[in-house]
């Protein structure tokens, strides 16, 4: 059952990567003018973020087994709905629903996840699901540039929403013995929802995480083509950055997650992930690129399983799908924030990095001095 979620979480997130090189030219395709094409692209993750929230709140008062079906559902027909787009506006208003009903899934995936994993084995469970998402970043994007570029979006489009359809089918089957009963003597359970201090912890992990993702994705090409590299280049970059995070998932490593307290490893991931950001903005040999990149992966390596398992050691099961979607709000617009304030400050693409390693060696810093030792 661990694995089949697993698998569910991979496909969640390899929907996310393939659209993003193939929605903003698509829309161009279809007539949209620059401010389209980039509303069109952001609109998902606009839609994700409300979707998110109303996993949550439904995945504590309905069980996320519903929500999860529900997600994958929805997902499923508005993949298929990509076919029907015949202009802007129409693809703006698929991009929505596809947004919304996506953001549906991860939440009630994770609490799923969390709910049914043993106390002391929290961060090496979040280490392996954030092994899966790694993979989902660097086949996704692949995978939906070259199937594009023999056929069409929609197509493209269709083949993931058959996946995602044989998931929900499977998931029908497989989890519904699975589900856990609700306690009728605990009325209300979506309002035992507390915030505290490891909430914030884990929330604003997973923004200041996302946000140095955005400005990632938004600056290193303009980097590589500044220091007259080849394109390509960003993207090998980008993958050995998921690959060095994979390696620290899967390998005897990830024992560190529950030997160590997850704030402690929180800290350290952000220090790394700072400091391979101010490397990256004063490095230009290509070797050095890569060694950069090795070191900010190894950082969300460590960063990933700790906001995991802080935001389990602060909630009960009662509230867990709720936090579980502010959690993944806080991802989606963290990566809207980072690409448009650095795109709104016109940074270069070292100022950006600069930027960015300084905010996440702050966070570093405001963590360490609350610490309670």
């Amino acid at each position: 059952m661990r694995f089949f979620i697993y698998l569910i979480i991979f496909f969640a997130f390899f929907d996310l990567f393939a659209q993003l090189p193939i929605i903003s030219p698509f829309a161009v395709s279809l007539g949209a003018g620059p401010f389209l094409a980039g509303l069109a692209v952001g609109m998902y993750s606009l839609s994700n973020t409300f979707g998110n929230v109303i996993s949550g709140i439904f995945s504590d008062r309905k069980g996320p087994y519903a929500i999860l079906l529900a997600g994958l559902v929805s997902t499923t027909v508005a993949l298929f709905a990509y076919g029907l787009a015949e202009g802007p506006q129409s693809l703006l208003a698929i991009r929505f629903l596809h947004g919304l009903a996506a953001g549906l899934t991860v939440p009630a995936a994770f609490t799923y996840l969390a709910n049914r994993t043993d106390h002391s084995r929290r961060g090496k469970n979040a280490a392996i699901s954030g092994a899966f998402v790694g993979l989902a970043a660097i086949i996704g994007p692949a995978y939906g540039a070259i199937y594009t570029g023999r056929g069409s979006v929609p197509e493209t489009m269709a083949v993931t929403g058959t996946l995602i359809g044989g998931l929900a089918v499977a998931a029908f089957f497989l989890l519904r013995k699975h589900q856990v009963k609700k306690q009728q003597d605990r009325p209300a359970k979506h309002e035992s929802f507390q915030w505290n201090a490891g909430l914030w912890r884990s929330f604003s992990g997973a923004f200041f995480l996302m946000f140095s993702q955005g400005v990632l994705a938004y600056m290193l090409p303009l980097k590589v083509e500044a220091l007259g590299y080849p394109a390509q280049l960003s993207g090998l970059l980008l993958s050995t950055f998921g690959l060095s995070a994979i390696l620290v998932f899967l390998l005897p490593i990830n024992r560190l997650f529950d030997a160590v307290r997850p704030i402690i490893t929180l800290i350290i991931g952000f220090s790394v992930m700072g400091t391979s950001l101010f490397a990256l903005a004063n490095i230009s040999s290509e070797p050095l690129l890569y060694a950069a990149m090795c070191a900010y992966g190894f950082g969300f390596a460590l960063l990933f399983p700790s906001i995991n398992s802080l935001l389990i050691d602060a909630t009960e099961p009662a509230s867990r799908g709720r936090a579980y979607g502010y959690f993944y709000a806080f991802f989606s617009i963290g990566v809207v924030a980072g690409s448009g304030i650095t795109g709104a400050l016109a940074l270069t693409a070292d100022g950006g990095f600069l930027f960015s390693g300084s905010l996440l060696l702050s966070v570093a810093l405001a963590n360490w001095l609350t610490l309670k030792h």
